[in-house]
């Protein structure tokens, strides 16, 4: 089994050695797993690339900025591979590499995606703004009545796919509504979707995610595409 870990990235030298140290390497290899790294980078200007490239990942360029933009590419890239399994985390030391172990776990039962979700997880304390938390909270409810799909973290940053789930996943975000697009592409299409408690702690770095704008965006998007059920920007 071979399992592509995608970061992306965007001014990620503080973190980027941290969630690096802490990839599972040893336990997934007992497993028979093999993993392999790779960043995609939207326009960093501090030492990210360096610190990928001594660390031997595969590092994809984007030529504009935006999450979903580089996701999306790093997922043509996946599926070009001969990978067989994709996950991907933020780079930003939020979230527990360790547990990449038990989202492919919750794989080996039959999901085709896996949402690692926050909410139902160990949370740090100071990890997530109460309005931010409460924000993560009624857009989630809002995309389980839209679309009556479990889902208990709808911007969760940490998923795990099947080749295949990648492959069906019909996408065009742009920017932090990307996870939105993603859950509501598989709810449309019917793909199993399990999820799994995990860590989250506090953010290294500067935050890039703007709540009430990019609220906004993640509750226009799950609007559009459970009503219009096509792809719309």
């Amino acid at each position: 089994m071979k399992v592509l870990v995608l970061l992306p990235t965007l001014d990620e030298e503080e973190a980027l050695p941290q969630v690096l140290a802490a990839m599972p390497n040893g336990d997934l290899s007992s497993k028979g797993v093999e993993i392999g790294i790779m960043i995609v980078d939207g326009g960093s200007i501090d030492s990210t690339l360096d610190i990928a490239r001594e660390a031997g990942c595969t590092i994809v360029e984007q030529k504009t900025t935006g999450k979903g933009l580089g996701l999306r590419l790093g997922f043509e890239v996946f599926l070009a591979s001969d990978y067989d399994r994709l996950v991907m985390l933020d780079a930003d030391a939020t979230y527990d590499p360790s547990d990449i172990t038990k989202m492919l776990e919750k794989l080996d039962q039959g999901a085709d995606i896996v949402i690692g979700s926050r909410l139902r997880g160990k949370m740090d304390p100071d990890a997530m703004s109460q309005l931010n938390y409460l924000g993560n909270n009624i857009l989630t409810w809002i995309a389980v009545c839209l679309y009556g799909a479990e889902v208990s973290d709808i911007c969760s940053g940490f998923w795990a796919f099947e080749k295949k789930a990648i492959a069906t996943l019909d996408l065009n975000s742009i920017s932090f509504e990307i996870e939105a697009e993603m859950y509501a592409s598989a709810a449309l299409t019917g793909l199993v979707i399990g999820h799994v408690p995990i860590s989250y702690g506090i953010r290294v770095g500067e935050p890039k995610l703007g709540s009430l704008h990019d609220g906004t965006r993640i509750l226009r998007k799950l609007v559009t595409r459970r009503f219009l059920q096509r792809v719309v920007k």
